[in-house]
Protein backbone atom coordinates (compact mmCIF):
# COMPACT_ATOMS: atom_id res chain seq x y z
CA UNK A 1 0.00 0.00 0.00
CA UNK A 2 1.01 3.99 -0.19
CA UNK A 3 -0.06 6.91 1.77
CA UNK A 4 0.50 10.17 -0.52
CA UNK A 5 0.12 13.40 0.91
CA UNK A 6 -1.52 15.58 -1.52
CA UNK A 7 -1.21 18.46 1.19
CA UNK A 8 1.37 19.02 3.71
CA UNK A 9 0.73 22.13 5.79
CA UNK A 10 -0.78 24.30 8.07
CA UNK A 11 -4.56 24.94 8.44
CA UNK A 12 -3.36 28.69 6.79
CA UNK A 13 -0.98 27.68 4.42
CA UNK A 14 -0.63 29.26 1.18
CA UNK A 15 2.04 27.12 -0.46
CA UNK A 16 1.44 23.22 0.85
CA UNK A 17 -2.35 23.00 0.94
CA UNK A 18 -3.48 21.45 4.12
CA UNK A 19 -2.86 18.29 5.56
CA UNK A 20 -4.77 15.66 3.24
CA UNK A 21 -3.44 11.87 2.39
CA UNK A 22 -4.67 9.44 0.48
CA UNK A 23 -4.04 5.90 1.46
CA UNK A 24 -3.91 3.43 -1.64
CA UNK A 25 -4.54 -0.43 -1.55
CA UNK A 26 -2.83 -2.98 -3.20
CA UNK A 27 -5.52 -3.27 -4.92
CA UNK A 28 -5.55 0.03 -6.45
CA UNK A 29 -8.69 1.61 -4.35
CA UNK A 30 -7.66 4.67 -2.30
CA UNK A 31 -8.99 6.18 0.57
CA UNK A 32 -8.52 9.81 1.40
CA UNK A 33 -7.77 11.00 5.35
CA UNK A 34 -9.71 14.21 5.94
CA UNK A 35 -10.97 16.62 2.87
CA UNK A 36 -10.22 19.89 3.54
CA UNK A 37 -11.05 23.31 1.96
CA UNK A 38 -7.89 23.47 -0.22
CA UNK A 39 -9.61 19.49 -1.41
CA UNK A 40 -9.99 20.27 -5.21
CA UNK A 41 -6.83 22.18 -5.84
CA UNK A 42 -5.20 19.44 -3.99
CA UNK A 43 -6.17 16.55 -6.07
CA UNK A 44 -6.10 18.45 -9.17
CA UNK A 45 -2.39 18.90 -8.89
CA UNK A 46 -2.18 15.43 -7.85
CA UNK A 47 -3.75 14.09 -10.95
CA UNK A 48 -6.93 12.93 -8.93
CA UNK A 49 -10.43 13.32 -9.40
CA UNK A 50 -13.65 12.68 -7.27
CA UNK A 51 -13.72 10.37 -9.47
CA UNK A 52 -10.81 8.42 -7.83
CA UNK A 53 -11.55 8.68 -4.15
CA UNK A 54 -13.26 5.15 -2.66
CA UNK A 55 -13.68 6.13 0.77
CA UNK A 56 -13.04 8.90 3.41
CA UNK A 57 -11.69 8.67 6.83
CA UNK A 58 -12.59 11.74 9.32
CA UNK A 59 -10.47 12.70 12.12
CA UNK A 60 -12.14 16.21 13.27
CA UNK A 61 -14.15 18.47 12.50
CA UNK A 62 -12.64 21.76 11.54
CA UNK A 63 -12.46 23.26 8.00
CA UNK A 64 -9.30 22.11 6.80
CA UNK A 65 -10.17 18.68 7.43
CA UNK A 66 -13.83 18.73 6.32
CA UNK A 67 -14.43 21.82 4.54
CA UNK A 68 -14.00 19.72 1.14
CA UNK A 69 -16.59 17.28 1.88
CA UNK A 70 -19.56 19.07 0.61
CA UNK A 71 -17.91 19.76 -2.81
CA UNK A 72 -16.64 15.82 -2.79
CA UNK A 73 -19.92 14.72 -1.78
CA UNK A 74 -22.06 17.00 -4.43
CA UNK A 75 -19.86 16.06 -7.07
CA UNK A 76 -20.17 12.09 -6.51
CA UNK A 77 -23.99 12.43 -6.13
CA UNK A 78 -24.67 14.33 -9.26
CA UNK A 79 -22.06 12.32 -11.45
CA UNK A 80 -23.99 9.07 -12.28
CA UNK A 81 -20.51 8.19 -14.06
CA UNK A 82 -17.92 8.36 -10.60
CA UNK A 83 -19.68 4.75 -9.52
CA UNK A 84 -21.99 5.92 -6.28
CA UNK A 85 -21.62 6.74 -2.96
CA UNK A 86 -17.71 6.27 -1.44
CA UNK A 87 -17.57 4.47 2.18
CA UNK A 88 -17.19 7.04 5.21
CA UNK A 89 -15.52 6.29 8.02
CA UNK A 90 -15.53 7.90 11.48
CA UNK A 91 -15.59 7.29 15.00
CA UNK A 92 -19.93 7.50 15.58
CA UNK A 93 -20.12 10.40 17.65
CA UNK A 94 -18.22 12.60 15.35
CA UNK A 95 -19.95 11.68 12.09
CA UNK A 96 -23.09 13.17 14.25
CA UNK A 97 -21.06 16.09 14.87
CA UNK A 98 -19.53 16.70 11.58
CA UNK A 99 -23.01 16.31 9.79
CA UNK A 100 -25.03 18.59 13.03
CA UNK A 101 -22.25 21.19 12.94
CA UNK A 102 -19.67 21.85 9.87
CA UNK A 103 -22.24 20.24 7.08
CA UNK A 104 -25.59 19.79 7.10
CA UNK A 105 -25.81 23.59 6.08
CA UNK A 106 -25.06 22.65 2.21
CA UNK A 107 -25.58 19.23 2.52
CA UNK A 108 -29.08 19.01 3.80
CA UNK A 109 -31.24 20.20 0.78
CA UNK A 110 -31.24 19.71 -3.38
CA UNK A 111 -34.15 20.51 -5.14
CA UNK A 112 -37.46 18.83 -3.87
CA UNK A 113 -35.65 16.72 -1.50
CA UNK A 114 -33.88 16.66 2.30
CA UNK A 115 -30.92 14.97 2.83
CA UNK A 116 -28.43 13.02 4.72
CA UNK A 117 -25.08 12.04 4.99
CA UNK A 118 -25.97 8.58 3.63
CA UNK A 119 -27.41 10.08 0.76
CA UNK A 120 -23.98 10.85 -0.28
CA UNK A 121 -21.70 8.06 1.87
CA UNK A 122 -21.87 4.83 2.58
CA UNK A 123 -21.33 5.53 6.03
CA UNK A 124 -19.49 3.61 8.62
CA UNK A 125 -19.79 4.15 12.42
CA UNK A 126 -17.06 3.08 14.63
CA UNK A 127 -17.04 3.32 18.23
CA UNK A 128 -14.00 4.06 20.49
CA UNK A 129 -11.39 1.57 20.70
CA UNK A 130 -12.78 -0.57 17.61
CA UNK A 131 -11.01 -1.33 14.16
CA UNK A 132 -12.25 -0.84 10.78
CA UNK A 133 -11.17 -3.03 8.00
CA UNK A 134 -10.91 -1.67 4.28
CA UNK A 135 -9.47 -3.16 1.61
CA UNK A 136 -7.61 -5.73 4.06
CA UNK A 137 -6.32 -2.80 5.79
CA UNK A 138 -6.58 -2.98 9.14
CA UNK A 139 -7.62 0.87 11.20
CA UNK A 140 -7.50 1.56 14.38
CA UNK A 141 -8.66 5.70 15.32
CA UNK A 142 -6.79 7.24 18.04
CA UNK A 143 -7.87 9.65 20.01
CA UNK A 144 -5.60 12.81 20.75
CA UNK A 145 -5.60 15.44 22.51
CA UNK A 146 -6.03 18.61 20.32
CA UNK A 147 -8.22 21.40 21.85
CA UNK A 148 -9.89 21.84 25.29
CA UNK A 149 -13.30 23.56 24.82
CA UNK A 150 -14.14 24.98 28.17
CA UNK A 151 -14.55 21.21 29.93
CA UNK A 152 -14.91 19.55 27.02
CA UNK A 153 -12.21 17.55 24.77
CA UNK A 154 -13.29 18.51 20.89
CA UNK A 155 -12.98 15.03 19.31
CA UNK A 156 -10.17 14.55 17.32
CA UNK A 157 -8.91 10.75 16.02
CA UNK A 158 -5.55 10.05 13.89
CA UNK A 159 -5.03 6.88 12.78
CA UNK A 160 -3.36 3.88 13.44
CA UNK A 161 -3.03 1.60 10.07
CA UNK A 162 -1.70 -1.90 10.76
CA UNK A 163 0.28 -4.39 8.46
CA UNK A 164 -1.87 -7.34 7.32
CA UNK A 165 -4.09 -8.61 10.22
CA UNK A 166 -4.23 -7.70 14.04
CA UNK A 167 -1.63 -10.13 14.93
CA UNK A 168 0.77 -8.43 18.09
CA UNK A 169 0.96 -4.84 18.62
CA UNK A 170 3.05 -3.77 16.12
CA UNK A 171 1.80 -1.02 13.28
CA UNK A 172 3.62 0.42 10.19
CA UNK A 173 1.76 3.84 10.12
CA UNK A 174 0.73 6.27 13.22
CA UNK A 175 -1.07 9.56 11.99
CA UNK A 176 -1.89 11.88 14.45
CA UNK A 177 -4.30 14.22 12.87
CA UNK A 178 -3.82 17.26 14.83
CA UNK A 179 -3.12 17.05 18.36
CA UNK A 180 -1.26 18.98 21.52
CA UNK A 181 2.18 17.65 22.13
CA UNK A 182 1.61 14.78 24.76
CA UNK A 183 4.53 11.76 24.67
CA UNK A 184 2.75 10.48 28.06
CA UNK A 185 0.00 9.83 26.34
CA UNK A 186 1.16 9.02 22.88
CA UNK A 187 4.49 7.51 23.60
CA UNK A 188 3.24 3.28 23.36
CA UNK A 189 2.22 4.46 19.74
CA UNK A 190 5.10 6.05 19.09
CA UNK A 191 6.96 2.52 20.42
CA UNK A 192 4.37 0.74 18.31
CA UNK A 193 4.73 2.54 14.78
CA UNK A 194 7.54 1.89 12.04
CA UNK A 195 6.60 5.19 10.82
CA UNK A 196 5.08 8.40 12.48
CA UNK A 197 3.12 11.23 10.82
CA UNK A 198 3.19 13.75 13.56
CA UNK A 199 1.40 17.85 12.91
CA UNK A 200 3.92 20.03 13.96
CA UNK A 201 3.59 23.92 14.92
CA UNK A 202 6.70 25.73 13.28
CA UNK A 203 5.76 30.03 13.76
CA UNK A 204 7.74 31.19 16.39
CA UNK A 205 4.31 31.29 18.50
CA UNK A 206 2.68 28.79 20.49
CA UNK A 207 -1.03 28.62 19.40
CA UNK A 208 -1.20 25.57 22.12
CA UNK A 209 -3.34 23.48 19.72
CA UNK A 210 -0.77 21.81 18.06
CA UNK A 211 2.92 20.09 19.05
CA UNK A 212 5.39 22.60 18.42
CA UNK A 213 8.52 21.73 16.70
CA UNK A 214 10.84 22.66 19.92
CA UNK A 215 8.71 20.33 21.70
CA UNK A 216 9.09 17.63 19.76
CA UNK A 217 12.27 18.46 19.47
CA UNK A 218 13.14 16.65 23.20
CA UNK A 219 11.32 13.03 22.01
CA UNK A 220 13.74 10.15 21.87
CA UNK A 221 16.16 10.16 19.08
CA UNK A 222 14.80 6.61 18.03
CA UNK A 223 11.45 8.02 18.31
CA UNK A 224 12.14 11.03 16.10
CA UNK A 225 14.19 8.90 13.54
CA UNK A 226 10.84 7.56 12.20
CA UNK A 227 8.99 10.91 12.67
CA UNK A 228 7.81 12.85 9.54
CA UNK A 229 6.46 16.28 10.49
CA UNK A 230 3.63 17.40 8.38
CA UNK A 231 0.99 20.29 9.38
CA UNK A 232 3.64 23.27 9.35
CA UNK A 233 3.52 26.33 8.42
CA UNK A 234 5.08 27.51 5.12
CA UNK A 235 8.87 27.75 4.40
CA UNK A 236 9.82 26.26 8.22
CA UNK A 237 12.85 27.89 8.77
CA UNK A 238 13.95 24.71 11.16
CA UNK A 239 16.54 21.41 9.61
CA UNK A 240 14.45 18.54 10.67
CA UNK A 241 17.17 16.22 9.64
CA UNK A 242 19.54 17.74 11.27
CA UNK A 243 17.53 17.99 14.62
CA UNK A 244 17.26 14.38 14.12
CA UNK A 245 13.72 13.82 12.17
CA UNK A 246 13.15 11.80 9.28
CA UNK A 247 12.09 15.33 7.72
CA UNK A 248 9.33 17.86 6.77
CA UNK A 249 6.79 16.00 4.83
CA UNK A 250 6.59 17.49 1.37
CA UNK A 251 3.21 17.85 -0.90
CA UNK A 252 2.73 15.05 -3.27
CA UNK A 253 5.58 12.77 -1.57
CA UNK A 254 4.49 9.03 -1.16
CA UNK A 255 5.59 6.75 0.93
CA UNK A 256 5.75 2.81 -0.10
CA UNK A 257 4.01 1.10 3.56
Amino acid sequence: MKLKFIGSGSAFTMNNYQTNAVLESDTGKRMLIDCGSDIRFAMRDAGLSHKDINALYLTHCHADHVGGIEWLAFMRFFDKSAGGPPDLFCIRSLMQEAWDHSLRGGLESIEGQIMHLTNYFKCHGIEPNENFEWEGIVCTPVQTVHIVNGFRFMPSYGLIIHRGDMGGNKCDVFFTGDSQYAPSQLSKFYDMADIIFHDCETAPYYSKVHAHYDDLKTLPPTTKKKMWLMHYQDNPKQDAKADGFAGFVQKGQEFII
